[in-house]
């Protein structure tokens, strides 16, 4: 195996944690790695990343903890870059209904499963047959981060193949067009409900320790502890405020 597999950590008994990787930077990805969270999260929608940092950051990091590669879009091509870098879960975003969830689960396995073509320079080193093995243990996420995903969440999580669902809190509080934090939880909570249903894991985009915590607390099973933009901005502050005090 040439990652260490998230799916485990999904059927466990215990919540994860995750740090939420922007920047594009693989030291940094070796270092949210040495703190050893649940999984880490590359963000390749948003973030800096590119195709040589993505594979530094996998090499380095997915030798101690899971690597999640929120890829950039639901296209074949994106979700099946980013697996090619060694991850072990991809979280494919802006899933609105259960034709796109299931065009995410197709594009994440290899035939006859799905559409994933073979190859990338990872999942090769071993073999073929190890390339297909490691391809059996991929963990596909999806986000729901829309009204329309949330209007539409029940026939989404009755698609077979989905791991698990993931909140995007910020797009869904942009597209129901309010931070009202009522509304949104009401959201969240069709979305953790539908998962439910279903028996399977869901996870939320929080940001901090204590929202984490508090996420956990309501059952939820995934959730973000901590960003590299957060954090290195609030240190800088926090260094600069101190020294001039």
């Amino acid at each position: 195996m040439l990652f260490i597999p998230f799916k485990p950590l999904l059927a466990g008994g215990d919540p994860v944690d995750l740090i939420w990787l922007a920047l594009g930077s693989a030291a940094l990805a070796e270092f949210a790695a040495h703190a050893r969270p649940g999984a880490i999260v590359l963000d390749l929608q948003h973030g800096l990343w590119d195709r040589h940092s993505l594979e530094a950051a996998v090499g380095m990091a997915g030798r101690h903890v899971p690597v999640i590669a929120r890829c950039a879009a639901n296209t074949p091509h994106h979700i099946g870059q980013a697996l090619d870098s060694g991850a072990s879960s991809v979280l494919v975003p802006l899933v609105e209904t259960a034709d796109e969830a299931l065009r995410a689960v197709m594009a994440g396995r290899y035939p006859p499963a799905g559409v994933r073509s073979a190859g990338g320079v990872r999942p090769l080193l071993a073999g073929i047959e190890a390339m297909l093995e490691a391809g059996g243990h991929v963990a596909v996420g999806v986000m729901i981060e829309t009204v329309q995903g949330v209007e539409n969440i029940e026939a989404i999580a009755a698609v077979p193949g989905i791991d698990y669902l993931f909140i995007g809190t910020g797009d869904l509080a942009l597209s129901r067009g309010t931070n009202d934090p009522e509304v949104l939880e009401r959201d969240c909570r069709r979305v953790f409900e539908a998962a439910q249903q279903r028996g399977m894991p869901c996870g939320i985009y929080t940001g901090t320790m204590g929202a984490a915590r508090d996420a956990f607390g309501k059952g939820y099973k995934l959730a973000v502890c901590a960003s590299d933009a957060d954090v290195a901005k609030a240190g800088f502050m926090q260094a600069t405020q101190g020294v001039r005090a």
